[in-house]
C-alpha cells in the first residue's frame, strides 16, 4: 500500500463531498470540482475524513492510490482556501496590468502581450511589477503562471524577465575583455 494513501484527507467545514461510483464531486466556497477515480482505487467517506484504498494487488494500484490521494487533497484545499502563485517582473519598462479577464504585459517587445485568462482563474496586479495568479485548481493555476512566465523567462546575465517570486535565477558573469 502507498504510504501517502494511508493518510486520510480531513474535509474542512463548508466543503461538501459526494461519491457517485467512481466520480468524486467536491464543492466549497471557492468553487466545485469533479474527479474520476481510477477503477483500481476506492474512495470512502466517514465522519469528515476521506480514505483512499486499493481494490486489488496489481503492480500499479499502489502508485494510483497515492496519486489519487494527492489529487483529492489538492482539490479539497483548492475549493476551501484556493491556490495562488506569485510572479515578479524584472526589467526597465517591464510591467503588467490586469483588467477583467485579460492580462496585459509589456515585456520589451514592440507590442504589448495580451493574455486571455481561462475560466476559474483570477489575476491581480498589486504593483506594476507583481502578478498574483489564483484559483481553485492547483494544476490550472500552475499552468497559467508557467504560460505567463514563458513570454519572457528570466535571463542569466541581468536577471530581466518574468520569474516566480520564490525562484532564484542563477546569474552568469559577463564576458571579459
Amino acid at each position: 500500500m502507498s504510504r501517502i494513501a494511508n493518510y486520510p484527507i480531513k474535509v474542512p467545514a463548508g466543503v461538501e463531498v459526494k461519491l457517485q461510483g467512481q466520480v468524486v464531486s467536491i464543492k466549497g466556497g471557492k468553487g466545485a470540482m469533479d474527479y474520476i477515480v481510477h477503477d483500481d482505487v476506492e474512495v470512502a467517506e466517514e465522519d469528515g475524513l476521506l480514505r483512499i484504498t486499493g481494490r486489488n494487488e496489481k503492480p500499479g494500484t499502489t502508485a494510483q492510490s497515492g496519486t489519487t490521494r494527492a489529487v483529492l487533497n489538492n482539490i479539497v484545499t483548492g475549493v476551501s482556501t484556493g491556490w495562488e502563485r506569485r510572479l515578479v517582473i524584472n526589467g526597465v519598462g517591464y510591467r503588467a496590468q490586469a483588467q477583467d479577464k485579460k492580462l496585459t504585459l509589456q515585456l520589451g517587445f514592440s507590442h504589448p502581450v495580451e493574455y486571455e485568462l481561462p475560466e476559474g482563474i483570477e489575476v491581480q496586479t498589486p504593483s506594476p511589477t507583481e502578478v498574483v495568479v489564483s484559483g481553485a485548481s492547483k494544476q490550472l493555476v500552475g499552468q497559467v503562471a508557467a504560460e505567463i512566465r514563458g513570454f519572457r523567462p528570466p535571463e542569466p546575465y541581468k536577471g530581466k524577465g518574468v520569474r516566480y517570486a520564490d525562484e532564484r535565477v542563477r546569474r552568469k558573469e559577463a564576458k571579459k575583455k
